[in-house]
């Protein structure tokens, strides 16, 4: 079975910097969500996040991937994890993809697919050098991140990037103009940072974050440099703010949150620590229903689920099955937005009647 589906309605693979997908949240905090609601036993309940789950950008990454295997069979090689969920990695490598963490790993003259994450020029050097064939399944909003790092370099630009030091996205971004850019992780990493003309200093960030957290380094930069000039439009991808919104829209009212993701997923992270900031009294991460800990739900009545953008709906399914078993029956659909934005297709991939030889 595929591990997503293409979507039918595409946009440019690189947007507009200020592209705004239909249901998007409004600027200025979460919209009232409109909740669809079963009636439960005892007490129980769901609240159900809406919008949750894949994105645009990474069910793009993950049929690129599929449509690899079906054009060229396996096997397909992937530099890094496609997207940070263990299900989906598990489910691609059964089928025959080997995921690598270095292009070094690829043997030379084979096909290789960069994950969502992106990837620095240097990638791209390397991989053009062993004579590889590459497939880049990028997200467009870190494309976008990517070309905005590139625009404010040649403007001699010091450019703040905001991010998790270590993750992918912020080794690629960073990648595209070095000696251009610091990374501010911590509020520590604030007092570090120098530059050379503090009248000439923009701040971009990883695409994944907490809004919150964001915004709170920013604050702190523009304390130390108040001419700092912010990217020409949202850095945050619209899918990872709506999760947030939507997350924010139930967390008061839950006893409990789960959220199902994976540990090395980012925006899955961040939805636990919106979450209990937003006034959950508890939240948790899980890939699986198998990972919830019974003693959690001790005192329970209300548990909110919600999922972060690499997960496929199928988890999320298996986890309300999982209440159910044990009491958590009603279900309420709480929707802060309706996302219809997907991304063409790598351009490798869009003519599927191509023989492999085209690119073997």
């Amino acid at each position: 079975m595929s591990a997503a589906s293409p979507g039918t309605e595409t946009t440019p693979e690189d947007p507009t910097p200020d592209h705004v997908p239909e249901g998007s949240a409004p600027e200025g905090g979460a919209p009232e969500g409109n909740a669809e609601t079963v009636s439960g036993d005892g007490g129980k309940r769901v609240l159900l996040a809406k919008p949750r789950g894949y994105c645009a950008g990474v069910d793009r990454a993950v049929v690129t991937v599929e449509k690899a295997l079906e054009k060229y069979g396996p096997p397909v090689y992937v530099r890094k994890e496609i997207v940070h969920n263990r299900h989906v990695v598990d489910t691609l490598r059964e089928r025959g993809v080997i995921f690598v963490d270095d292009t070094s790993e690829v043997p030379e003259g084979a096909l290789v697919v960069f994950s969502a994450h992106g990837v620095s020029p240097a990638v791209h050097a390397e991989a053009e050098q062993r004579n590889l064939h590459t497939i880049d399944a990028t997200c467009p909003l870190v494309t976008k991140v990517h070309k905005e790092v590139n625009r404010f370099a040649r403007d001699d630009y010091d450019i703040m990037l905001i991010g998790h030091e270590g993750h992918e996205e912020v080794e690629g971004t960073s990648g595209e103009a070095p000696e251009h850019v610091q990374l501010v992780d911590t509020a520590e990493d604030v007092d570090k940072v120098t530059v050379r003309d503090p009248s000439k200093v923009v701040w971009l960030s990883q695409t994944t974050l907490s809004v919150d957290e964001t915004m709170e380094r920013v604050n702190q930069l523009k304390g130390k440099f108040p001419d700092l000039a912010d990217p020409p439009s949202d850095d945050i991808c619209y899918a990872t703010s709506n999760r947030q919104v939507a997350v924010k829209a139930m967390a008061a009212e839950c006893d409990l949150v789960l959220v199902v993701g994976s540990q090395n997923s980012s925006n899955s992270k961040r939805l636990v620590e919106v979450a209990l900031q937003a006034g959950a009294t508890d939240a948790h991460l899980v890939d699986y229903a198998a990972q919830v800990d019974e003693r959690w739900l001790d005192g329970v009545g209300t548990v909110g689920v919600t999922s972060g953008a690499s997960v496929p709906d199928v988890l999320v399914m298996e986890l309300l099955d999982w209440l159910a078993e044990r009491g958590w029956t009603g279900v309420e659909e709480v929707t802060t937005a309706n996302e219809k934005i997907s991304f063409a297709l790598p351009r490798e991939l869009r003519n599927t009647d191509t023989v492999a030889s085209d690119v073997r």
